[in-house]
């Protein structure tokens, strides 16, 4: 039976609203199957504003794969501003997909893709909205299993009680698996309801579903032990990995926003994972091991993608995109390719040991020349051997230098603040180092016209980290240290006004290290915020950190706990941690070690070009690091039938 779509009613609020074009669908290359033609149904939700979901790799990737299959459907849904989800409200407009506008509550699944924790209270907006019970024991065969994804997806604790289940690692294969285990079902007669459906699920021994794991915990507050309490649910719950990236070339049509994005381009990822064992770096950690798509896979995507999209610019994405073993020979095989077309190319930031000047200018060859972005993450040489960035300062400026001296006039330099061991000091160095890559831009550059931005964010410690250990500075250190750096930066009359200085307070960091590294009993918190009118906590405007605080103090001391034990208070290695039974293929004793390297400052090497140094992954996931050279190249031209 069809069902219906809610635009008529929508469409009568959206005069009212700002931004209206995001809500109404009808993306170039988007897709909406026949309802009745579709035995699976799945919503796909980043929970954020369009303009920030809509470019999401993940879900562009999965909802491609997912309609390419015959009889399974995916449509789209993004969080609601304020001003429309209160008119909704006032209507009785449920949350709805962009594609089709089906009421998300009719869907099969509902897939959200958690990129940050910030999300999490956008979740609960989208499900009060779909008619979807906030908390999984009170839903019903008629709702949605709720199914969580993504990078913080690999520590679910804090939502557990809101999820049905979640995925850790890679969804291209694990989607279409889950279909086939919620059409098998279905097509039985959905025998013993909506429990037999999570309970094959989690047989599977690669989905999560909290409501099987019974949370035991200590007198003092620590965790006892995370035990599954019935028959036939794994004690562990494994990692999807997605091996050949050529085999999965998505998205292949991607998606053209109606409506301004953060990103105005057609993005390939050139490879997946990273070895180079940045210890605070979750991402860096939980997709090991590293695959890289081969040269002639990358050039068939931009391809087909340009083809389909009509945008101007390629972003070639990963976690470190000049590392690629080949990305010389991919800047310039693209640059040439398209040179007449005036495509330009993009990275992400680079690491400075990676960048080379040919590769600079092959990247900016087609494209307006805009400024470089470096991450040193560390202002002293001690801090980033703590942290295994294993970049000097004399590699910082030898990069800018011959930067300067090619025409770039913009540097800007990612820091963190707050990194174990960190002191005063620490961080008052990256003035220095700001100081000093302006004098070096002016010596080389012959002119005093070139900028230095310093931007820094907090640091955040994460699971499945060598850092998921490490005690959090708080939010008044934060500022404090901060606050010194700013002043001496501006103190400086040769050099000060030539140096942009952006970052972020210590309050974010706080409440987002509360819910990375938060177990089940921070779920009450999230509901608390919530209740009280939490939304959109990414963002400035929306983000109260005295809610957060205020709720915290409402809920969390019936368990004896506070925001500082979640945050301030160093683990030791005896202690259980929240995610210890979902694994990401590393090892925990080599994690600690690691640990304890970084407080020895002591560094390690980039596995991919070095003897293996026993992390875990590749044996325990039955994977292997995929690396190149091909040998092959890209032509310039390519043949039209």
């Amino acid at each position: 039976m069809p069902v219906e779509s809610v635009f008529p009613r929508l469409e009568a609020l959206l005069p009212h609203v700002q931004k209206p074009i995001q809500y109404v669908g009808g993306e170039l290359n988007s897709t909406v199957k026949d309802w009745d033609s579709c035995d699976v149904r799945w919503a796909l939700m980043y929970p954020d504003a369009y303009e920030v979901g809509l470019p999401n790799q993940g879900v562009m990737i999965l909802y491609e794969v997912l309609n390419e299959r015959e009889g399974v459907l995916a449509e789209r849904t993004y969080s609601v501003w304020p001003d429309l989800e209160k008119l909704m409200r006032e209507h009785g407009v449920p949350q709805f997909t962009v594609d089709a506008h089906r009421p998300v509550g009719a869907f099969d699944v509902l897939g959200v893709s958690f990129s940050t924790e910030l999300g999490y209270t956008n979740l609960l907006t989208a499900l009060d909205l779909s008619g979807v019970p906030l908390e999984a024991k009170d839903r019903g065969d008629e709702h949605p299993i709720v199914m969580a994804g993504g990078h913080a997806a690999f520590n679910p604790e804090p939502v557990a009680d809101f999820l049905d289940c979640a995925v850790v690692g890679d969804g291209e294969q694990a989607v279409l698996e889950i279909s086939d285990i919620i059409r098998a079902w279905k097509s039985e007669g959905r025998p013993g309801g909506r429990d037999e459906l999570l309970m094959r699920l989690a047989k599977t021994g690669e989905v999560y579903v909290p409501k099987f794991y019974d949370v035991e915990y200590l007198a003092d507050g620590r965790i006892s032990r995370v035990v599954p309490n019935r028959a036939g649910v794994p004690w562990r719950v494994a990692k999807r990995t997605v091996m050949d990236l050529d085999e999965w070339p998505y998205p292949k049509q991607p998606l053209v926003p109606l409506a301004e994005t953060v990103h105005e381009r057609m993005s390939v990822e050139i490879f997946r994972g990273c070895t180079r064992g940045c210890r605070f770096c979750q991402a860096g950690m939980i997709t090991r091991p590293v695959r890289e798509r081969s040269i002639t896979g990358i050039g068939d995507m931009v391809e087909k993608g340009l083809k389909n999209t009509g945008f101007e610019e390629v972003g070639l994405l990963s976690l470190s995109s000049a590392d690629h073993s080949e990305i010389g020979d991919v800047a310039k095989g693209l640059a040439d390719r398209y040179e007449d077309d005036k495509i330009g190319l993009s990275l992400p930031s680079t690491r400075v040991d990676a960048f080379n000047i040919d590769l600079a200018n092959e990247l900016t060859r087609n494209g307006r020349r805009s400024g470089l972005t470096f991450a040193p993450e560390g202002g002293s040489e001690r801090i980033r051997k703590v942290i295994n960035k294993m970049v000097s300062e004399e590699d910082l400026i030898r990069t800018v230098a011959t930067a300067y001296g090619n025409g770039w006039r913009q540097v800007k330099l990612y820091f963190m603040c707050g990194l174990p061991t960190e002191t005063d000091e620490d961080v008052l160095q990256i003035g220095d180092m700001a100081v000093n890559v302006i004098a070096k831009g002016r010596e080389v550059a012959k002119s005093n016209d070139i900028r230095c931005t310093v931007s820094i964010g907090g640091f955040v410690p994460k699971p499945h980290t060598p850092f998921q250990w490490a005690p959090q500075l708080s939010a008044e250190e934060t500022d404090e240290r901060l606050g010194k750096l700013r002043e001496k930066i501006r103190g400086d009359k040769k050099y000060g006004r030539s140096i942009g200085f952006r970052y972020h307070d210590g309050k974010p960091g706080i409440v987002e290290g509360l819910l990375s590294r938060g177990d089940r009993r921070v779920g009450a918190v999230i509901r608390e915020v919530y209740d009280r009118g939490g939304r959109f906590d990414g963002w400035r405007e929306y983000f109260s950190y005295r809610l957060w605080m205020e709720c915290a103090a409402r809920t969390l001391p019936q368990f004896g706990v506070d925001v500082d034990w979640y945050t301030t208070r160093e683990r030791t290695y005896e202690e259980v941690l929240p995610w210890d039974h979902l694994d990401s293929g590393l090892d925990k004793d080599w994690l600690w070690e690691d640990w304890q390297d970084a407080l020895d400052e002591t560094e390690v090497e980039d596995c991919r070009w070095t003897p293996c140094f026993d992390c875990g992954v590749c044996p325990q996931m039955d994977t292997e690091i995929q690396i190149g050279p091909t040998g092959k190249k890209l032509l310039p031209l390519t043949v039209v039938n």
